[in-house]
């Protein structure tokens, strides 16, 4: 008997839970469809059920979907994960990208093309992790990020040609690999930079060149992670409202903490005043941790007269564990258990960067 397949939809509105849950019973494969308005009941069904995919909003409460995307990311690394959000803005779109997720889709752009979008999703879950070489191929209508995000995702070699009125840029996609850019006089890195800034344009898949010249070798998702930060250093000032500011710097640090590998970070402020923690869901317990072993580990510094805390570390199984204080924070960093031997350092770095 064939399994079906089971997507976990998570959204805390009733309502458009209902709604895309409805919209997915459509699908050929008549999937089962279970729903969570919170990121905690998410977690709890994917921790007893076996998810093969991911719907998610961007913005709820207590942990929002990017903190989500990086959790699910790093827990079940196998689970086919989609944004559907109603934040129209790039920078979403790159953060979301940059974080690992296989596709991200405005909920305007679902409910105008709602057969396109359970096409996408059928095919996110009949795709094995590198046997399918069909993949999304031939959509037209999504932008560049997405087209470019379809066809690494669906292992394709082709070369991808873009126009733009009378510009013309190429991409060159080997096994799903992005190989080579070319864009306004650039090429490599410095080409594909460009080319997203272009938000208009028009697609065309040509043959594959496998014996183009490799100047790219960074993954697609680590480009797209420079990108959005840079679209945070040059972002409109007059978005720059209290709210727009603070959610822009969370979406850097988790961006940061997924760059450097990290599993989490806790930030815990010496005065008392509120916490912070990013990739973990378990704040109640960690920042308590953290404060009160850091304040042990300095009180028995003074009794040794041994100076200022430098840190302290433990190694477990399923994690290393690092913990930094200064005079104003206590920080404690997860790391996975096969990270590499310099990972103090990398600590204090992420610190100083998180801090600055």
């Amino acid at each position: 008997m064939e399994t079906r397949h089971k997507i976990l939809i998570l959204d805390d509105d009733a309502e458009w839970l209902a709604l895309c849950r409805d919209q997915l019973t459509t699908l050929p494969s008549h999937p089962d469809i279970l729903t969570a308005n919170n990121a905690k009941r998410a977690l709890a069904l994917l921790e007893t059920e076996e998810v093969r995919l991911l719907i998610s909003d961007l913005v709820m409460p207590r942990i929002d979907g990017l903190q989500m995307i990086a959790i699910v990311r790093r827990r079940f690394p196998g689970i086919r994960m989609v944004v559907l959000s109603g934040m129209e803005e790039e920078e979403y779109r790159s953060r979301a990208y940059a974080l690992g997720v296989d596709l991200f889709w405005l909920k305007t752009e679902m409910q105008r093309n709602g057969k396109l979008f359970c096409e996408c999703i059928e095919s996110l879950l009949g795709q094995s992790d590198r046997d399918n070489d069909t993949g999304f191929r031939g959509v037209q209508s999504k932008s560049l990020m997405d087209i470019i995000q379809m066809e690494c995702l669906s292992r394709s070699s082709t070369v991808l040609r873009i126009t733009r009125g009378p510009l013309v840029a190429r991409l060159w996609i080997l096994d799903g690999e992005l190989r080579d850019a070319e864009c306004e006089g650039a090429r490599g890195e410095a080409a594909f930079q460009r080319l997203l800034a272009w938000k208009t344009g028009t697609f065309e898949n040509l043959p594959p060149e496998a014996d183009r010249e490799r100047t790219i070798f960074k993954p697609v998702n680590a480009l797209l992670l420079e990108s959005a930060q840079t679209m945070d250093e040059t972002a409109n000032p007059s978005l720059d409202s209290e709210e727009s500011d603070l959610h822009r710097k969370t979406m850097w640090k988790l961006s940061l903490i997924t760059r450097e590998r990290a599993e989490f970070v806790v930030s815990v402020p010496l005065d008392g005043t509120e916490p912070e923690a990013l990739g973990t869901q378990n704040m109640d317990t960690l920042a308590p941790w953290t404060k009160h072993a850091a304040e042990i580990a300095q009180r028995l510094g003074e009794r040794l007269e041994a100076g200022p805390l430098s840190h302290v570390g433990c190694v477990s199984p399923e994690r290393q564990l690092i913990l930094l204080a200064n005079n104003t924070h206590a920080f404690l960093l997860g790391w996975p258990p096969e990270s590499e031997e310099n990972l103090l350092e990398k600590s204090r770095q992420l610190v100083a960067s998180w801090e600055s």
